[in-house]
């Protein structure tokens, strides 16, 4: 039998199958074998002796919280308390790249910013690059964009995930500041990541991806999870768009086709300083 974990408790791991859940151990070689199943594995289980027989290669791995085959992020940023970071961002966003994460920017406390045109170009910006752009407001949208796929919610602290996700399903009840997904757990008690079914998809319940350095990844990877580098191919080979003269991507930028706070985050990214105009 098929399944997928939505739960890991010690030894049991919860795996949903159908519309159904049950409680299973792991074969006793995993442990010799050093294979540490995680929430969003993919499963084979043996459903009468409830033992995970087999994981199934996973489409992407995150160590901060450990999931799995994740398809969705949304990153909730907030135009104000806290301040909206281009930076972050643009970390949230090729991170996503990089394990092939389809990424939702969801913009929350539109209404205590007045340069609303300022925010406009920049969130159409992202948008022509092919990314979802909907606000906290957008309910009927957030929910369509759910269905179907393992989603999990991130971004700025304190941007309002908790709040969203309040919307979303009531019957949650998250304490706003954390978020929490299981009803009445403490501040204070163990975490437990799990995945809660929800309009024919999955949400994580997590308090966001704590660890954001891109530090394990390449410099290719980086650079390739800047998709509007690829509309302007150079005439070098594997260029890193830096300090190659005649480079097409820098042109962009000096042309304004590529905006310069995400050109400036590259090379942060990739630890080539800062960009001077």
């Amino acid at each position: 039998m098929q399944g997928q974990i939505v739960k890991i408790i010690s030894d049991l791991h919860y795996v949903k199958y159908e519309d159904k859940i049950c409680a299973c151990k792991c074969r006793g070689i995993f442990r010799k074998e050093h294979i540490t199943p995680v929430v969003g594995d993919y499963v084979f289980f043996d459903l009468e002796k409830l033992i995970i027989e087999k994981i199934l290669p996973r489409k992407n791995l995150f160590q901060r919280p450990k999931v799995s085959n994740i398809d969705q992020a949304f990153i909730v940023t907030s135009f104000k308390n806290p301040d909206f970071s281009l930076n972050l961002l643009d970390k949230f966003i090729s991170l996503m790249e990089i394990n092939n994460v389809e990424v939702v920017i969801c913009i929350t406390k539109e209404d205590l910013v007045e340069e609303k045109d300022y925010y406009k170009d920049v969130l159409d910006y992202y948008e022509k690059l092919g990314y979802t752009v909907v606000s906290n407001t957008d309910i009927g949208k957030i929910k369509e964009l759910i269905k179907g796929k393992m989603n999990v919610f991130t971004g700025q602290t304190g941007a309002g995930k908790s709040t969203l996700l309040n919307k979303l399903n009531e019957e949650w009840q998250l304490e706003v500041g954390d978020v929490s997904l299981a009803l009445g757990r403490g501040r204070h008690t163990t975490r437990v990541v799990e995945a809660f079914s929800f309009l024919g998809g999955l949400v994580i319940d997590t308090p966001g991806f704590s660890a954001l350095e891109l530090s394990n990844y390449t410099k290719e990877q980086i650079r390739d999870s800047f998709r509007e580098f690829k509309d302007y191919p150079c005439i070098y080979k594997d260029c890193f768009h830096t300090k190659e003269k005649e480079c097409c991507v820098k042109q962009a930028v000096l042309d304004n086709n590529i905006m310069k706070s995400r050109y400036a985050n590259y090379l942060a990214f990739i630890g080539e300083g800062e960009y001077e105009s």
